[in-house]
């Protein structure tokens, strides 16, 4: 009976243990034990520094492994189709079938992929990021499906190459948030007391991070975070993002390595730019104007990308496909685009051969194309393939402009994951060259005076032309970093950014929306464009001129008036006050604690009142109806909130939410808003 008594305590005190409270599991012990470590290794790890930390670090890592591989596979697919093309010469029509099924093919798969597995993959995804880091809770676009059929979704529409003329930064910053979002949740099981910190902090470090992984950009990916991702960006995610985007660049840059793509760390497109005498002063006037060319261009492809979405939307045949047919669409779309780009028709003035690293290098080549097209015993590996056809450079390059103008804005539409900042950057590259080719044939021929023009280097000006362009479409100045860490030329910065201002300043007047703010209209998210947009006179209002009256409750009400306040009111806020004559605002109780509240009262004692029965949350800012409209609208996008109390001296005076400044609530921009964005041209 002893021996049994000491057995029964030992397994009592046995079971006792949290960690071994599940005495059916097999391998009890080694999993006590294996938890046992991982709980000391938490603490470790949690003197030298917060846990989160440890979490941006891996999110760099991550992101930059998931670029690797799909940079990898993209590769092997676009070396698998240049082979069987090549593999086929000869055979003009088994080559077409070649150049234009394949494609075809592969656009057709990602979108039914896509559409039937995650339907929110489709698109950029930069517009639902940009939603959440406003304070809307979009979780199905942080799924763990959307993450799986967006990236294999995003590699079939790079492999088919420059045909389709689509990149992958703004899903890959999608992707980036994506995992963002499941580190949070790790890092929110181990430190629950900084839930919305950790949550907060690490989606708005996922933007910068997904350019870095592209590119290998930090500084340029966290500038872009700050432009394009955020409309309030916190002094304390500073640190963060550089952190995590350097994490992401330098294993990015890394993985490169050790594939066989270089012996060290640089830049992904290398220049070599002459650094004695990168350009002369006069040159800069060239620049500005090319800045001006890229602006004047891009108000024209804006204006083009907004009516090809109203079209799509209000076409009865192209709504229709896209609703019910999206892989067919795809298919009839690329193999399209891919039949004029078939290098035996019109693809052999556009260098159609080249993939979009391709195109890019060729474009940044300081040599003079002009120079050499007389010198058939030596000619540059770029002039061969713009040549090809016998033609002059310059009629390549505006053939290529004219058509990949139009073919851009028809890829748009296509209802797969696909980037359109690495499009518009070659594309700028594309203006940048026909500009630096002309100013160095003139400097060659003798035409300007003087030895201030005896060498132009045309790469110069194409690389401002892909800034310039890039930025005034996205209307940002980050492209000018991103450019200069894509090729390491420092030389070029102040050419450089001086075009993208220019460019930023043509493409900014008349208040047109940018890329990214004319896909938020278009899918009908949540937008925060600048007042004078909406209103130039809006901004000065006062705030007690739009304020609107709420159903309010006072502290002793019973349930008959919460209920009567639940069915005439939708707010998700219901303020609260002492007493219906005084008014003084207490502060709000939540639609959902009020429906609780209703509930319990059917089923309990009816005498008890909302402030016994409901939790009267105190509000966090009051403004007076003094303040103007721009004031309320800082701090709405500031907070993230929806409703901001309207309070004149601690009497409610009513509450301004976005339709008061704009925006229409439930994650919607408000129509005759939409209407007149689109129209602005």
């Amino acid at each position: 009976m002893t021996l049994e008594g000491q057995e029964n305590r030992s397994d009592t005190s046995h079971n006792k243990s949290p960690l071994l409270s599940d005495p059916w599991k097999p391998c009890r012990r080694h999993r006590a034990v294996v938890k046992e470590l991982l709980l000391k290794l938490r603490c470790c790890l949690g003197t030298v520094c917060g846990i989160e930390w440890y979490g941006y670090a891996a999110l760099g890592i991550l992101t930059a492994i998931l670029s690797f591989l799909m940079d990898l596979s993209v590769a092997k697919l676009l070396r698998a189709h240049q082979w069987l093309y090549t593999m086929l010469e000869g055979n003009v029509l088994l080559q077409f079938f070649c150049w234009t099924l394949y494609p075809a093919c592969i656009c057709a798969i990602a979108s039914s992929f896509s559409h039937n597995i995650c339907p929110f993959s489709t698109g950029s995804g930069i517009p639902e990021v940009r939603t959440m880091l406003a304070g809307f809770e979009m979780p199905h676009y942080l799924s763990l499906t959307n993450l799986f059929s967006k990236f294999l979704g995003l590699i079939c529409t790079l492999a088919a190459g420059s045909t389709v003329f689509l990149g992958k930064v703004g899903p890959f910053v999608h992707l980036s948030t994506m995992v963002g979002g499941y580190l949070s949740n790790l890092c929110t099981l181990i430190q629950r007391d900084k839930k919305e910190k950790a949550a907060g902090e690490m989606l708005v470090v996922s933007a910068g991070v997904g350019v870095a992984s592209c590119f290998g950009a930090p500084i340029g990916g966290v500038l872009f975070s700050v432009e394009v991702m955020s409309s309030h960006f916190a002094l304390r995610h500073y640190c963060p993002c550089f952190f995590s985007a350097a994490c992401g660049a330098l294993t990015f840059r890394l993985l490169a390595v050790w594939g066989g793509d270089g012996e060290t760390l640089q830049a992904l497109f290398r220049t070599n730019f002459p650094d004695a005498l990168p350009f002369y002063p006069l040159e800069i006037l060239l620049f500005a104007f090319l800045g001006l060319l890229c602006g004047a261009v891009s108000c024209c492809y804006l204006f083009c990308h907004r009516w090809i979405l109203r079209f799509t939307k209000t076409n009865p045949v192209f709504a229709k496909m896209l609703t019910t047919e999206k892989g067919l669409y795809s298919g009839m779309v690329v193999f399209f685009l891919a039949s004029l780009t078939f290098p035996h028709f019109a693809g052999q003035y556009m260098a159609s051969k080249y993939t979009m690293k391709e195109l890019l290098t060729s474009f940044l080549d300081s040599r003079q194309w002009t120079s050499q097209s007389h010198n058939t015993s030596e000619q540059l590996e770029p002039l061969l393939e713009w040549s090809s056809s016998g033609t002059s450079v310059y009629f390549s390059l505006v053939f290529f402009l004219l058509m990949k103008m139009w073919m851009l804005v028809l890829a748009c539409t296509l209802p797969l994951p696909a980037g359109y900042f690495m499009p518009v950057f070659i594309y700028g590259a594309a203006i940048g060259r026909l500009i630096g080719e002309g100013a160095a044939y003139l400097s060659s021929t003798g035409v300007t005076p003087g030895q201030q023009w005896a060498s132009v280097n045309p790469g110069g000006y194409a690389l401002a032309g892909a800034a310039a362009f890039s930025g005034a479409v996205t209307h940002t100045l980050s492209p000018v970093l991103v450019a200069i860490e894509l090729t390491g030329q420092f030389t070029h910065a102040v050419p450089i950014l001086l075009a993208t201002l220019m460019a930023n300043a043509l493409s900014r007047s008349g208040h047109r929306p940018s890329f990214y703010d004319a896909l938020s209209i278009s899918k009908r998210l949540p937008h925060l464009p600048s007042l004078k947009k909406a209103s130039p006179q809006l901004p000065s209002t006062p705030v007690g001129q739009v304020a609107v009256k709420s159903v309010l409750l006072q502290k002793a009400a019973g349930p008959v008036e919460a209920e009567q306040a639940v069915r005439t009111s939708t707010e998700m806020q219901i303020p609260v006050v002492d007493s219906y004559e005084s008014q003084t605002l207490l502060g709000f109780v939540l639609r959902s604690e009020l429906l609780t509240f209703l509930r319990r009262w059917k089923t309990e004692s009816p005498e008890k009142h909302l402030d016994e029965g409901c939790c009267i949350h105190q509000t966090s800012i009051v403004i007076s109806p003094h303040n103007t409209v721009q004031e309320a609208h800082s701090i709405l996008s500031l907070l993230g909130s929806q409703t901001l109390f309207v309070a004149d001296e601690g009497k409610l005076v009513g509450l301004i939410t976005w339709p008061e400044v704009g925006i229409s609530p439930c994650c919607f921009l408000a129509k005759p808003l939409a209407q007149h964005l689109f129209s602005i041209h």
